[in-house]
């Protein structure tokens, strides 16, 4: 009778959990049994691992062998217990020492013949190690860029079972990581493409230097889409613990790259109308993975064509919104996936939406139903509404260039440098992030700024949380000028981009 173990991680979201896998052998009928809340993909995973090491020439053994995957209370999902499970099995049977086994995780799943195939979510996984005290990671060989991203762990790829099994004996080395890319520099489109539009280039600006949520309203060929694409390119580029929260994301979808691992543009990314709310939000059988919005972590989440989403769809991101974090309840367990992204919306005024207002054919109770679908509390929590109006001339705006991308993404930076500065000491980013109490009372501004959005309080025509997001702008608009703090002008600009009538 023996008994070893290794150590994988389990993901939950993106949160690690580390996990022991026990194998014993002992007296009975030849068989396998995996306990421990494996869900059927893994539960295949012992005829898969007993081939696998069968066709590496190595002998599994012809008595009982037991397999129990602890915590026994914690869902397991996917393939990459495989290379833990096949050498707990081989180190209980004597094949190799366990002795290099101590704070090693092992992640990888196996293909019949032996070989090690990539899987998702190593970037989480080991960062879940590390910060559990393991030191030491062996993964497949494909995956070793990604897992190199993580400071502070020793990463080893492996091409199959058999270096594996080879480097435990000290027969053989293991692939070592080269020094990891800084991050690919994405192309972006540049802000000078777009033809007039004065007023949404300038939401944009705004948008951009204070992180605020943007919707943008209009005939259709006026530029709302190739606004929204080009706000990625304003904002600063990622940090590298935000690069890392973007590529963990990423990792646990599979849709991380494999050559240039580390992001370092702030994603974009642009759903369909006829998504699902699953699709959009996160979910799916079982522990739920991660929906669009997460997908859309540090960068823009663009809705074009806004009113077509459906009310359950856009209703959704309400909490999102504010939380900056999603969790979706499942019976299994909660799963958390970071969100905190900026939301762009696009809508035509109308369903007809002809190139000039005076042109709809819509009854005024097919406008107001068509625009309702964007309700109240939505809308209460976008910052700036622009109207934008019909291109009525091209050749006159060659002479005159518009700025590009490089001039405004200038004063972005230093905008938001700004803003940092101030609010470094509370942990805050960028001004959209700033609670609410904090502008009225730690940062409260004279009575005479704040008049304006008193007054419209009293009337009923914002509400209080627009209020604070009033603030919010104003605090950007006086970065963007430079000066220390907002003025009337500010507050009554910011005031503005909440006109309802711009939605």
């Amino acid at each position: 009778m023996a008994l070893a173990r290794s150590w994988s991680i389990a993901l939950l979201g993106i949160e690690g959990r580390l996990v022991e896998i026990e194998a014993d052998i002992g007296a009975g009928m030849p068989g396998t049994k995996l306990v421990g809340l494996p869900d059927p993909g893994l539960r295949e995973a012992k005829d898969r691992v007993r081939t696998a090491v069968r066709n590496s020439r190595y002998a599994w053994p012809d008595t009982n062998v037991t397999l129990g995957l602890s915590p026994a209370n914690l869902p397991k999902v996917g393939s990459s217990y495989d290379l833990g499970i096949a050498v707990a099995v081989l180190a209980a049977s004597g094949i190799v020492p366990g002795g290099e086994l101590g704070g090693t995780v092992l992640l990888g799943e196996l293909a019949l013949d032996g070989r090690l195939r990539p899987v998702s979510g190593v970037l989480p996984a080991l960062l879940a190690a590390r910060r559990l005290g393991h030191r030491r990671a062996v993964v497949p060989v494909e995956c070793v860029p990604e897992a190199a991203l993580v400071d502070g762990v020793e990463v080893l790829g492996a091409p199959a079972l058999t270096d594996v099994v080879e480097w435990l004996r000290h027969e053989g080395e293991l692939v070592r990581p080269d020094v990891p890319e800084v991050g690919h520099v994405e192309p972006v489109p540049d802000l000078a493409d777009v033809v007039g539009q004065p007023e949404a280039r300038w939401a944009l600006e705004v948008a951009a230097a204070g992180g605020h949520h943007v919707l943008l309203t209009g005939p259709p060929g006026t530029g709302k889409t190739m606004l929204a694409t080009r706000l990625p390119g304003l904002l600063p580029p990622l940090s590298r613990d935000e690069a890392l929260e973007v590529a963990a994301v990423r990792s646990v979808d599979g849709s991380l790259s494999r050559s240039a691992p580390l992001p370092t543009v702030p994603p974009f990314v642009a759903p369909h109308h006829s998504i699902s709310v699953a699709a959009l939000v996160g979910g799916g059988s079982g522990l739920a993975a991660p929906g669009a919005i997460s997908k859309a972590h540090r960068g823009v989440l663009f809705l074009d064509e806004a009113a077509e989403f459906g009310a359950e769809r856009l209703e959704s991101l309400r909490t999102v919104l504010e939380e900056g974090e999603v969790r979706i309840a499942r019976a299994k367990g909660v799963v958390r996936y970071p969100a905190s992204f900026q939301l762009v919306m696009a809508s035509n005024p109308c369903p007809c939406a002809p190139p000039r207002e005076v042109d709809c054919t819509c009854t005024p109770t097919a406008r107001r139903r068509y625009l309702s679908r964007l309700s109240g509390p939505l809308l209460d929590r976008v910052d700036l509404r622009v109207r934008m109006r019909p291109v009525t001339a091209r050749r006159a705006h060659e002479a005159c260039r518009p700025e590009t991308t490089e001039v405004v993404r200038a004063r972005v930076v230093a905008a938001r440098n700004r803003a940092a500065a101030r609010w470094a000491e509370h942990g805050w980013r960028t001004n959209a992030a700033v609670p609410g109490p904090a502008l009225w009372r730690e940062f409260a501004l004279p009575r005479s700024a704040t008049a304006l959005v008193e007054r419209s309080l009293q009337r009923g025509a914002i509400t209080a949380r627009g209020a604070d997001r009033c603030l919010r702008v104003a605090w950007t608009l006086a970065d963007l000028d430079g000066a220390d703090r907002p003025e009337s002008d500010h507050v009554a600009a910011a005031l503005e981009f909440r006109d309802r009538r711009a939605a």
